[in-house]
């Protein structure tokens, strides 16, 4: 298996709010809960890589 598809197990705890809202929009997305945190996941990350590539000085975390 390559090592990007490779699962690790993460223990999680969440509100019952947060879980059931999860859940009820897994369900509306056709997805298990587990397929649904791993999407909202690396969609975040998607997003972040996005935006340090625009703005590459922005995110260096040096203080200016």
């Amino acid at each position: 298996m390559p090592a990007d598809k490779e699962k690790k197990q993460v223990p999680l705890r969440l509100s019952k709010s947060l879980y059931d809202e999860l859940a009820r929009w897994a369900e509306d997305d056709f997805r298990s809960l587990n397929g649904q945190i791993e999407y909202l996941l690396t969609e975040a990350v998607r997003k972040r890589r996005k935006q340090e590539e625009a703005d590459p000085d922005e995110n260096s975390g040096d203080p200016d």
